[in-house]
């Protein structure tokens, strides 16, 4: 009986059915674990003369044999249903075990919550061999027998849910008979160690495989109510070896399922550390030592500096308190930042918003953590332009890191707050690491990004932190700076821990030089600053003229083999100082890395569509190039790329480059104190010096600020004084700050009576700082009449009109609960403002437009839609060249003049305004103005070519591109305000068009690759001609094919277009996942059914 059983058992493997999310639990078998003992192969062989040609299932490891969809083929010649068959002996036992009363149920359920538990405990990610897993179930069993537990078991964490019912009651025999095996069952466990196999198959291999004997069981008759408690185990076992016996057994690499058990170990363990709040931190700041590798990896960092180990054991983090850090720039901050934002993902399996101030680090920023998504199981979300999804996708089991500008971040945060899932976001991080201020830079510049004020991103980003510090308490915020000077306001409005340290990585020497002579910056000099040296370099009579502030010999002091910056106040002097230097540079710079050069200037024309500007033309053979807002996107990137790899030594440009991405320099010089016209802020000439010095290759960094005598005095004030002090802009800012404010509080139910808005203002930073900001009116002051102008505009309700004498009552009577009590609420165009984002004052203008445009709406062409999605706040600040507007009109179609009449733009006023006649009728300038605008989009979309737009309307190439950047976000806000207003449902349809030929502006097929980060139209053309004509075929792509295949692409820029794509592919599959898991899912709401 042994012998046969233990051939029948032998020949009758099952398939088992794949179960990927379990995978890892178990490594593979080595090779000499996978070689049969000598027992085995005599078993093999005497089954080989009995059953001849008898298909087996191979061990993991081995190729799986091909699918068969014929069930007799399955299983061969050898019939396992006969009727002496494994299936008749095991019918046999069924039928003796049910015989005994006390086993019927007992043993039944105590079997299986056995199985349960030990799943339970497997879970911890253990390698067992699958011999001392029985062993371990045996155990188990025996103690289960002399005290009860219960088990608690999660649906769907316990393996015998999947299991047919026959194979649970094997588990039950395999308990009862466990201490007769004797011999047999160290045999058994011999087998079993030589062919591993995960956990998906080792449970229901052991239900089939163990010697099926059990003297004890004496025959009696079965009841009716035995024989209907289940199926007939004939059919369940055929049904299930059917089924399983088709699927294939997947091949798993062994080094792949031994990283893939440590990592998961490492993230248990960091988990767990984390939730202690213990000191006893993981192998890499309770990460997986993975996140060390791919650090090592990817950024060459070894090792972090003494600062950032003493940050991030900092007892405030710890306990997960908000937090605020300085240093001085390039002192290494956003590491920090990343390692915290990584823990949160992959620790507390919470979701993270990042918040940067411009589209192109957003995109930086995205490209160079996607890598470490794909790698350690996070989606990385760009939330920036027209792109972002609200709310966000809800992930089931990947959690999201957002990287977010301050507009979108603020719309995220709007949209997670309304659908409740704003304690989905553990950990908000504002990184100013690369921005020229504070933590709230915005409140101290006067610089425009697409026109936009910096004081009104200000106020937006204290709206986005103010709501997040009211609705959750579970979210940390962390927030990067350089030094700050009144740094406990933001820790009164953070409720913030406060670290700082004056680390650089690089020593930094600051000088000046006036006339011939340079001083070096110190502190303790009594005028503050000593003589260094003279200049030594002979000037012509010529080279005097042209380069009165001897730019020339400071920066030949230095190129070619390390680089420069010269910071110039304006666009215009950064191309003539630029041409100025090449002209009186040596021929011996023209061999400097001379092919490389000239792959720049191919890779220029090939982005411009053959164009290259005359001045790069002739700068970029001797390593010099201008950088500012007039270029392209495409254009600054790859004389950046030129520049990190020292290809060029010499870098022209305005401050912008300072607030933009990270370009170091040996020596960093500023032309002169001035940005435009306007003299130097100590923040801003501290963020262009930080600049100096590369860490890892320059042991020190320079900066040298050019002086003239009549600045002197000036100049040595602001290298002296503190920086300056850090306000809130969310009154200055009316429209696009507190009123803004108050209709999202509103809108979304933070707060709706007049005491809790009071309240959260009180717990802003201009709440913080009231005392200060308000000399004139009171908090509750402007409160009330905030809330009284938004009623009045009609974007809120109230029950009672707020009086004139509410406004003048004192500090002792606006505290009445009568006057708490007033509750609003928000109107239809109030929501549609607040959905759509829109600035408060253009709301009601936007309204009519787009009611007036229902009239008569021109779908001939866009140029009506183009009109109405023209940003209003550029308009009002463009000025037309009439000649070139009258031009243009008279070369558009009558359909297309039809629209300018429409909106009320006639081509006599444009006419009369080109030929300087006086106008008596007075005309809308903003109207004028915006369809000026619309023209040069319009132009844009047709021909998609930059370069002959600029030449049409002769306006800088990049002023151009932000104009289109900025109309494509516009599209998205209206877009948005039309959805909430039934009346405008038919721009709905017509605007997702629209707004997507903005974003991208190119022809339909290249769309797909643009939506990659970091792929530019020139790009997407390259790699579409080189086949690469999907997300698909991009996420697949080998970066070294993609090297040799693509012109002028870089290594780096390879790996992470193949890893951004990757992630993208990743996350539309999830959420494709996700939408239909949700159909199918049953509604919460569903009625429940009555029993009859």
């Amino acid at each position: 009986m042994d012998e046969g059983t233990s051939r029948i058992r032998r020949r009758v493997s099952v398939r088992k059915r794949n179960r990927p999310s379990l995978e890892i639990l178990f490594a593979a078998p080595t090779a000499d674990e996978l070689k049969p003992s000598d027992d085995q192969k005599e078993e093999e062989e005497e089954e080989e003369e009995m059953a001849a040609g008898s298909p087996r299932r191979k061990a993991v490891g081995v190729p799986p044999a091909e699918n068969n969809d014929s069930e007799e083929d399955m299983f061969g010649d050898y019939d396992s249903f006969a009727e002496n068959s494994l299936i008749a002996q095991v019918d046999d036992l069924e039928q003796k075990y049910m015989q005994l009363p006390e086993n019927r149920k007992h043993d039944t359920d105590l079997a299986t919550e056995d199985l349960c538990s030990e799943n339970i405990r497997n879970n911890q990610l253990s390698i067992t061999t699958i011999g001392s897993f029985t062993e371990l179930k045996t155990d188990e069993h025996t103690k289960k027998q002399s005290g009860h537990e219960d088990v608690s078991i999660k649906p769907g964490a316990d393996l015998l849910y999947e299991l047919p019912s026959s194979q649970v009651l094997y588990f039950e025999n395999l308990q009862n008979s466990s201490n007769e095996f004797g011999n047999q069952s160290t045999k058994e466990r011999d087998w079993n160690s030589s062919s591993h196999k995960t956990i998906n198959e080792e449970l229901p291999q052991n239900s089939i495989e163990q010697p099926q004997q059990n003297d004890e069981f004496s025959s009696k008759d079965r009841t009716s109510s035995d024989v209907n408690r289940r199926k007939s185990l004939k059919d369940h076992l055929k049904s299930a070896m059917t089924v399983n016996a088709k699927a294939q057994i997947p091949i798993f690499s062994r080094t792949k399922q031994l990283k893939e058990t440590h990592l998961s170990e490492e993230i248990n363990v960091a988990k767990k550390t984390i939730e202690s709040s213990s000191d006893d931190v993981g192998p890499f700041y309770s990460l997986p030592s993975k996140v060390r590798d791919l650090y090592v990896q990817l950024k060459g960092i070894e090792k972090l500096y003494e600062w950032q180990h003493t940050c991030l054991t900092l007892n405030s983090v710890q306990e997960r308190k908000n937090l605020i850090y300085s240093l001085p720039t390039s002192g290494g901050k956003t590491l920090v930042a990343e390692i915290l934002m990584l823990q949160e993902l992959l620790c507390r399996r919470k979701d993270v918003l990042m918040i940067l101030p411009y589209v192109a680090i957003v995109q930086e920023k995205i490209s160079g953590l996607s890598n470490f998504g794909i790698e350690l199981g996070f989606f990385v979300e760009e939330y920036a332009g027209s792109k972002g999804r609200f709310p966000p996708i809800k992930r089931r089991e990947k959690k999201s890191l957002y990287i977010a500008t301050i507009e979108k971040g603020h719309g995220l945060v709007n949209s997670l707050i309304e659908t409740g899932r704003i304690s989905s976001l553990g950990l908000v991080v504002v990184d100013e690491a690369l921005y020229p201020d504070l933590l709230f830079s915005l409140f101290l510049k006067n610089l425009k990004l697409h026109m936009i004020a910096e004081g009104s991103r200000g106020a937006v980003l204290e709206m986005t932190l103010a709501k997040i510090l009211y609705t959750s308490k579970t979210t940390q915020i962390i927030g990067m700076s350089a030094t700050l000077n009144n740094v406990g306001d933001l820790q009164e409005f953070l409720q913030a821990e406060y670290y700082t340290s004056q680390f650089r990585p690089v020593e930094l020497k600051e000088y000046l030089k006036i006339n011939d002579a340079i001083y070096e910056v110190d502190s303790k000099a009594e005028n503050g600053m000593t003589f260094s040296r003279l200049l030594n370099y002979k000037y012509s009579d010529a080279l005097k003229k042209m380069d009165p502030d001897h730019l020339v010999a400071l920066v030949t002091e230095v190129i070619p083999n390390n680089s420069c910056l010269v910071f110039c106040p304006t666009k215009k002097n950064c191309e003539n100082v630029a041409e100025m230097i090449c002209k009186f540079l040596s021929k011996d710079y023209l061999k400097h890395r001379e092919k490389e050069k000239q792959e720049i200037i191919k890779n220029l024309k090939s982005i411009c569509s053959g164009n290259l500007c005359p001045v790069l033309k002739r700068t970029i053979p001797l390593g010099v190039a201008y950088h500012h807002s007039g270029l392209t996107s495409d254009e600054r990137k790859l004389l950046e790329e030129a520049y990190s790899t020292g290809v060029l030594c010499l870098l022209t440009c305005t401050s912008t480059l300072a607030a933009g991405v990270n370009l170091p320099a040996r020596r960093v010089i500023l032309r002169a104190p001035y940005v435009a016209k306007e003299f130097l802020k100590r923040s801003q000439y501290k963020q262009m010096i930080g600049r100096a010095g590369r860490a890892g290759i320059d042991s020190a960094g320079e900066s040298i600020l050019i002086l003239q005598e009549k600045d002197k005095q000036q100049a040595l004030e602001l290298i002296s004084r503190p920086l300056e002090n850090c306000y809130s802009h969310l009154v200055q800012e009316f429209t696009k700050g507190i009123q803004t404010l108050f209709l999202s509080l509103i809108g979304l139910k933070i707060a709706t009576h007049l005491g809790d808005i009071y309240h959260f203002m009180s717990g802003t930073l201009f709440g913080v700082q009231q005392k200060i900001l308000l000399k004139e009116k009171s908090l509750w002051e402007i409160t009330v009449e905030s809330l009284k102008y938004l009623t009045e505009k009609g974007l809120l309700q109230n029950d009672t009109i707020l009086t004139e004498k509410g406004l003048t009552q004192k500090d002792s009577s606006y505290k009445s609960e009568e006057w708490f009590q007033y509750s609003f609420h928000i109107t239809k165009l109030g929501r549609a403002s607040f959905k759509g984002t829109i600035d408060l004052a253009y709301c009601d203008i936007l309204y009519r437009d787009l009611q007036k445009g229902l009239e008569g709406l021109v779908l001939e062409s866009l140029l009506h839609l183009i009109y109405l999605t023209t940003p209003y706040d550029i308009a009002s600040q463009c000025d037309p060249d009439w000649m070139i507007y009258f031009k243009q009109f008279n070369q558009l179609s009558p359909a297309e003049q039809n629209v300018a009449a429409l909106v009320g733009v006639s081509e006599n006023y444009i006419g009369k305004k080109a030929s300087g006649q006086a106008i008596k009728k007075t005309v809308d300038k903003d109207i004028v103005n915006r369809l000026y605008l619309s023209l040069v989009l319009y132009a844009l979309l047709k021909e998609t070519s930059i370069w002959s737009v600029s030449e049409k309307f002769n306006m800088p190439r990049g002023y151009i591109q932000s104009l289109l950047t900025a109309a494509a976000t516009f599209s998205c806000c209206v877009l948005h305000f039309c959805e909430e207003l039934e009346e405008f449902w038919v721009y709905k349809a017509l605007l997702v068009e629209l707004t997507k030929k903005l974003t991208y502006c190119v022809k339909a097929e290249l769309i797909p690759l643009m939506e990659v980060t970091g792929v530019l139209k020139g790009r997407a053309k390259q790699l579409y001609n080189a086949g690469y004509k999907s997300l698909a075929h991009l996420a697949n792509a080998n970066p070294e094919v993609l090297i040799k295949t693509i012109d002028h692409l870089s290594r780096r820029q390879a790996k992470q277009i193949v890893s951004s794509a990757k992630m993208l592919l990743n996350e539309k599959a999830e959420a494709l996942q996700e939408e239909v898991e949700e159909l199918l899912r049953l509604p919460a709401d569903f009625p429940p059914v009555e029993k009859a």
